[in-house]
């Protein structure tokens, strides 16, 4: 039932609910979607603590689903309160607080599992503890008087004070001048950021919403005809529907190799370990340099190759220690690769169009994880078992692989034959 009938309920209502959160957010001015999000994650732990039942634990993902779809609200609500020239310093600290967030939950909840002997209840209710106060704490967070498509300031402000940080992987981006291009980590969403300014009286426009959906599609139109942006995109939809399926069913696969009532289990410090290293990772990516545009694809192909063999030795080799190696592996080279991806897609865009993209590509992501959810986790559909699941996932990222082998080939093939061209006429 949790597998098959309770999981697949969160991924549906992410699905459906991002989009409408997404113009909502803008269109609210953030702040109270910031709430919804709060309110959202104290229904879901209160539920988690008290509900019985199939239906009720459906309903329990429900509100989870619109807690993680209203992330969006969070990050955009920090730039729309800050000068632009906090904007890299507000961005150390979200994702300072992110990290240290995760880390100390992770560990704080092994140690008092392992060592104090607290129970799984205990730490629920630690945990919708943590989220009241958050919840209490937003009611008083200043209101933002503009954002960037229905209440927006004017295109020669936006160009300049413009910036996107893609929450879900925590690449920062800013096109101005003086502020560098630095890499982030962690998991989903991509938002608008704008700067403060003149007053919001001034500034706000009449709101169309037609003229907005319909100045969203012909930017959709435009960033996705180039073939690099295209390229780079696919993968990221691709490979974010697999980690996504991995991280969300992960859990149960451990449970399945070693019941966790009947000796200690160490998944909350392998949660942290993952992270910790996987930041790392992006840290030093941030400061490789190579021809991503020849080599690119290659490099995808390679890597995507090594995250299904992490997830088939995962699958296959029914140890926990070994799970959790793979998994460690698994995370590390997905948030390597995100990183990479989001700044090759950020070098194709101009600055007002990152939100537009990260968010059509997070939602591709979801609309195949959904398809994939609904036909091999769904007990409406194959209703397969966690081991088949995870067999299919690893299948799944070596076809990803092979995808891009080929089109890397070709790619680097078609170089050398211009390059010789060129030296020829030359």
């Amino acid at each position: 039932q949790v597998f098959n009938e309770i999981y697949p309920v969160w991924t549906y209502s992410y699905l459906a609910l991002l989009f409408p959160v997404f113009l909502a957010t803008d269109y609210l001015r953030y702040k109270p979607v910031v709430l919804l999000q709060g309110l959202s994650l104290i229904v879901t732990w209160f539920m988690l603590l008290y509900a019985q039942g199939l239906r009720a634990v459906q309903f329990l993902e429900f509100f989870y689903g619109m807690g993680t779809a209203t992330d969006i609200a969070y990050y955009s609500y920090i730039y729309s309160v800050v000068d632009v020239n906090l904007y890299q310093k507000v961005t150390s600290y979200c994702r300072s607080a992110t990290l240290v967030g995760y880390t100390v939950g992770s560990v704080s909840g092994q140690v008092l599992v392992s060592v104090a002997g607290w129970s799984l209840f205990s730490l629920n209710v630690i945990s919708l503890t943590s989220i009241a106060i958050a919840f209490g704490t937003a009611w008083f967070l200043p209101m933002p008087q503009k954002s960037l498509f229905f209440h927006h300031v004017s295109s020669q402000r936006l160009s300049w004070e413009m910036k996107v940080m893609d929450c879900k992987n925590g690449s920062a981006v800013q096109d101005h001048p003086n502020v560098q291009r630095a890499p982030g980590w962690e998991d989903e969403t991509k938002v608008p950021l704008n700067g403060e300014g003149r007053s919001a009286e001034k500034q706000e426009q009449k709101v169309d919403f037609v003229k907005v959906l319909r100045d969203l599609w012909q930017d959709f139109l435009q960033c996705y005809s180039s073939q690099t942006m295209l390229c780079w995109s696919v993968w990221w939809a691709l490979s974010t529907c697999g980690y996504f399926q991995v991280i969300n069913y992960v859990q149960g696969l451990w449970e399945m190799v070693l019941p966790s009532h009947s000796t200690d289990i160490y998944n909350g410090a392998v949660e942290a370990a993952s992270t910790l290293l996987g930041a790392v990772a992006v840290f030093v990516v941030g400061h490789i340099k190579t021809s991503w545009a020849m080599w690119g694809e290659v490099a995808l192909a390679l890597f995507s190759f090594l995250i299904a063999a992490a997830v088939y030795i995962m699958d296959t080799v029914r140890n926990i220690w070994v799970c959790y190696a793979s998994y460690v592996v698994f995370r590390i080279i997905y948030m390597l690769l995100i990183t990479i991806a989001t700044f090759q897609i950020a070098t194709n865009l101009s600055v007002e169009r990152y939100a537009l993209v990260f968010g059509v590509n997070t939602f591709i992501a979801l609309a195949l994880q959904t398809l994939l959810t609904l036909i091999v986790v769904d007990a409406s559909g194959l209703g397969l078992d966690i081991f088949t699941q995870f067999l299919i996932y690893a299948s799944y990222f070596a076809a990803i692989s092979l995808v891009f082998l080929g089109s890397g080939i070709y790619s680097i093939t078609r170089a050398y034959r211009r390059q010789e061209q060129m030296q020829s006429r030359s």
